[in-house]
């Protein structure tokens, strides 16, 4: 997924290191294999390659990420949309395009060249179904799928049933910024997850949670953008909806949920709905969530939270 990984358990005694690791990559070789749209052997760029829209029989893996994704598209008026692949390229972004904070001047993609970028994409355009088995067909032979803003919380939550497999319950779990903890620390404390200051180019914490049972999740729009030949800066999260990168003010939203998956994908999805429409449905939704939006004054943050959200909050430590 061109990311890190990073796992702690309190109690050693139970597993000694290298099988911890051995099963930690066991299981991260099998989100791969079906989720990695890095990786173009995987079971969805496979998917995306094919031109057919015949029903295809899926792992559960990929039928588990594509039921969440649906239901948080559905939820979200098609703010959270994994068919987005087509625009996402054409601004500049996703695995082809590297992650440079600063890319080299790019070109800002047409009207036109949006239009047909949406006309090949489309939540509505991606069907599910349990029975006979799983499988996914596509309404539109171009369609394909980006997974990114979802499947590296489907992988924490993997890797957090394979560490309680082996009889670990105390443990908190990592993967480019998707944080899952459980139980206690070895001192008997609730782990401590610090949320980044949305600061190009620097690392430092901005607020505290106290996490027990929860899974965390930020997206942001402070590192990865492009920037035109006129001047304008575009930020790497794109509304599905109008095909276009967002322009309100959001820098971060960070939500808290018992899945990493889900709080993976609603993180993105508020991103895009913006700091009202965003926060109202965090609201509806019952979600603890984090807004933070950039003001005119360099380094201050206009910020709102969650009553949930204000429960797990604690001091930067």
């Amino acid at each position: 997924m061109g990311t890190t990984y990073h796992v702690v358990v309190a109690d050693t005694s139970r597993t000694d290191a290298q099988q911890l690791r051995q099963r930690m990559e066991s299981v991260l070789e099998e989100v791969n294999a079906h989720l990695s749209t890095y990786s173009a052997s995987s079971e969805v760029s496979r998917f995306n390659q094919s031109a057919s829209t015949e029903w295809i029989a899926v792992s559960t893996p990929l039928h588990e990420v594509i039921g969440t994704a649906l239901r948080v598209s559905q939820e979200t008026g098609g703010a959270f949309d994994i068919t987005v692949a087509p625009l996402v390229r054409l601004w500049g972004f996703g695995e082809e395009a590297g992650s440079s904070p600063v890319a080299a001047v790019v070109v800002p993609p047409t009207a036109e060249s949006v239009r047909e970028a949406r006309a090949a994409s489309g939540f509505a355009n991606l069907e599910l179904r349990d029975e006979p088995g799983p499988a996914i067909r596509k309404r539109i032979a171009t369609l394909a799928l980006d997974v990114n803003a979802i499947a590296p919380g489907y992988a924490v939550d993997r890797m957090a049933e394979a560490l309680e497999q082996l009889g670990l319950s105390d443990y908190l779990v990592e993967i480019g910024g998707e944080v899952r903890a459980a139980g206690r620390r070895p001192d008997g404390r609730a782990w401590q997850v610090a949320i980044e200051a949305p600061v190009a180019g620097e690392r430092k914490a901005y607020a505290g949670l106290q996490l027990s049972n929860l899974a965390v999740s930020t997206s942001g729009n402070y590192r990865d953008f492009r920037r035109f030949a006129d001047g304008r800066v575009i930020s790497h999260t794109i509304d599905p909806r109008t095909g276009e990168p967002v322009l309100h003010g959001l820098v971060s939203v960070t939500v808290v949920h018992p899945s990493a998956m889900d709080a993976d994908a609603y993180a993105t999805a508020l991103m895009v709905l913006g700091p009202e429409e965003g926060y109202a449905l965090a609201e509806r939704l019952g979600l603890p969530v984090l807004f933070l939006e950039r003001t005119a004054a360099a380094g201050v943050w206009r910020e709102r939270a969650t009553p949930g959200f204000d429960q797990l909050r604690r001091p930067v430590d």
